[in-house]
C-alpha cells in the first residue's frame, strides 16, 4: 500500500481545480527530485532552474490530462521535466547529424573503481563538462535507460549519431575521471651518491 497515494490524490484534485495551496504542495513534494533531473541535463544552474519552472508550469497546465490509474504521478512529472530539458538543450545547441559508421565506434569501458571513488555531485560536475549534445545522449541512455532508437526519435538524430555521442561521452568521461599519471620515484633515487 502506497502511503503517499491519499495525499497525492488530494493534491491532484486540488491542482485540477486550480487551487494554489495544492499546486504549492505538489511543487514542494517533487521539487528536489525534479531539480536533480534538470541539473543532470543542463549545463548551468540557471538553465536548470528555468527548466524546472517551465516544467512545473506545463505540469499545472496539463494536470487535467493526468489519470492516476494509468501511472504514477512522479513518473508523469519526470517525463515532462526530461522533455522540457531536451527542448531547452535544443534551443542551446544544434545537433549535427554525424555520418558515423557503427564499426568506427569504440565501446569505451569506464572502470567501476573510478566511478566508486566519486560522489554523485562530483560525477554530475564531470558530466556537465561534456558538450551539450553528448551530455544529453549520455543522460538519456545511461541514466534514464532510453534506447538509441528512442533517443534518435526524441532528438531528431539518427541512431548512429546517438551511438557516436554515447561513445564520445564515455571516452571524455574516462579522460576526466582517470587519475593523472605521475611517475613516482623510489625514495632512494633522490639521495645523492657520494663521489
Amino acid at each position: 500500500m502506497n502511503l503517499f497515494a491519499k495525499p497525492q490524490s488530494r493534491l491532484i484534485k486540488g491542482c485540477k481545480a486550480n487551487e494554489r495551496p495544492a499546486q504549492e504542495g505538489l511543487y514542494k513534494l517533487f521539487y528536489a527530485e525534479m531539480l536533480r533531473i534538470c541539473y543532470r541535463y543542463l549545463k548551468s544552474d540557471q538553465l536548470a532552474n528555468e527548466a524546472l519552472n517551465i516544467g512545473f508550469l506545463k505540469v499545472f497546465q496539463n494536470i487535467t490530462l493526468y489519470e492516476e490509474q494509468k501511472g504514477e504521478l512522479g513518473a508523469w512529472i519526470r517525463t515532462i521535466m526530461v522533455r522540457t530539458c531536451i527542448d531547452m538543450v535544443r534551443q542551446e545547441t544544434r545537433f549535427n547529424d554525424l555520418k558515423t559508421e557503427l564499426e568506427d565506434i569504440d565501446d569505451v569501458f569506464v572502470s567501476p573503481a573510478i566511478l566508486n571513488k566519486l560522489y554523485a555531485d562530483d560525477l554530475l560536475k564531470q558530466i556537465r563538462l561534456l558538450p551539450h549534445a553528448t551530455q544529453l545522449v549520455f543522460n538519456l541512455s545511461v541514466l534514464d535507460g532510453y534506447t538509441h532508437k528512442e533517443i534518435g526519435e526524441q532528438l531528431h538524430i539518427s541512431e548512429s549519431t546517438s551511438r557516436w555521442h554515447l561513445s564520445e561521452a564515455k571516452k571524455q568521461l574516462r579522460t576526466l575521471l582517470s587519475p593523472p599519471n605521475k611517475s613516482i620515484n623510489s625514495p632512494t633515487e633522490n639521495i645523492k651518491k657520494p663521489k
